[in-house]
């Protein structure tokens, strides 16, 4: 391959500058998905062990170089073993990534069409409710302080659930996928004082849960039959239908809403 320039005395060629792209991209796609876990400060830590490995062996330091070297096996093996979670939300981060889900994007439509139009049909009638959509963080915590469900999401379903006097209509429901997992959840009450003050319990709830994890939380208000929602800790209040379909298609697209 044709060399087209030189760093001092080392030749570079195409082959190599694709090389660096290459590894360059994956890393930058890495770190970005390890964004906020604590998994990305232990690979900071073992980049700074490999990075003084080479030096070591550059400056033929055989002591130090052993000793790195067998440092950094323990290092990989700890890193493994006690960021297990955060290593298996890595994977479902990466194949919930915009260039994977190109390929599965009519499940999520219908799931949003499904979600928006339960959310309508409990707005025009006044019925209080509160959804969960289940992202990267698994809700098992909530989930068990529930009723188990397991059934294909519905507007009808959603509206038996959330309706006046029925066993379930008290507490949240999870949704993940296509699929309703459980009713009559428990969800924690947000402390942030500036809710505290103005919101009732339900979207106190509905925030509450978006505090701790990275759920997108719909609510619906029993007294006004407004509809909001919850991401990271914010609302979004008095959405219409298209407003509320609009934003759940860009969150659940991966983008950032602002």
């Amino acid at each position: 391959m044709p060399t087209l320039f030189h760093i001092y005395f080392i030749p570079v060629t195409l082959g190599d500058v694709v090389d660096i792209l290459l590894i360059a991209t994956a890393t930058y796609g890495v770190l970005s998905i390890m964004e906020g876990t604590r998994a990305r400060s232990m690979l900071a830590g073992l980049a700074i062990i490999l990075f003084g490995a080479l030096v070591a062996y550059s400056l033929n330091l055989s002591t130090v170089a052993w000793g790195i070297q067998r440092l950094g096996t323990v290092w990989v093996i700890a890193f493994l073993v006690v960021f297990q979670p955060e290593l298996r939300d890595i994977l479902t981060r990466i194949g919930n990534n915009k260039i994977f889900r190109m390929f599965s994007t009519e499940p999520t439509m219908r799931m949003i069409d499904d979600l928006v139009s339960s959310a309508k049909i409990l707005s025009e009638s006044q019925v209080g409710a509160l959804i969960a959509i289940q992202r990267h963080v698994p809700l098992d915590d909530i989930v068990n302080t529930g009723k188990p469900i397991q059934a294909k999401l519905t507007p009808e379903l959603l509206a038996t659930i959330f309706a006046p006097h029925t066993p379930l209509h008290d507490g949240g429901v999870i949704v993940s996928g296509e699929k309703i997992i459980s009713a009559a959840c428990e969800f924690p009450m947000s402390e942030n004082p500036r809710y505290r003050r103005i919101l009732g319990m339900r979207h106190r709830a509905g925030v509450g849960l978006t505090e701790h994890t990275d759920a997108v939380v719909i609510i619906v208000s029993e007294e006004t039959g407004s509809i909001s929602l919850a991401i990271r800790g914010y609302l979004r209040r008095q959405l219409t239908t298209d407003a509320l379909k609009r934003l759940l298609e860009v969150i659940l697209s991966g983008e950032k809403v602002k």
